[in-house]
């Protein structure tokens, strides 16, 4: 699994503008199955991602395609960490992944 660390690097008003977009690419990924969570930090100077496991290269290329990478607004840090122990519904995404 992954977390994903996003770090604005702009404005926030340049982040509101393309936040509409940010929203439906986080949409696609809920839909594809690749996102468990995601949201803003507190304070809000970047946001969260919890990806499911995948390989890096897959990872890195979804990432590449949002529209705060697209215009330069947040730079990544990607944790990738192995779980050892999760709540009974990240457990059964932690099998259908490694089954």
């Amino acid at each position: 699994m992954y977390v994903v660390l996003l770090e604005y690097t702009a404005p926030l008003d340049e982040v509101d503008y393309t936040l509409p977009d940010h929203v439906e690419w986080l949409k696609k990924q809920y839909e594809a199955g690749y996102f468990l969570a995601s949201g803003r930090q507190v304070p809000r100077v970047g946001g969260v991602i919890i990806a499911r496991p995948m390989v890096r290269g897959k990872l890195d290329a979804l990432l590449a395609t949002d529209p705060f990478a697209i215009r330069k607004l947040a730079k990544y840090q990607v944790v990738e960490f192995q779980a050892t122990r999760t709540a009974p519904e990240l457990a059964r995404v932690n099998e259908a992944v490694m089954g």
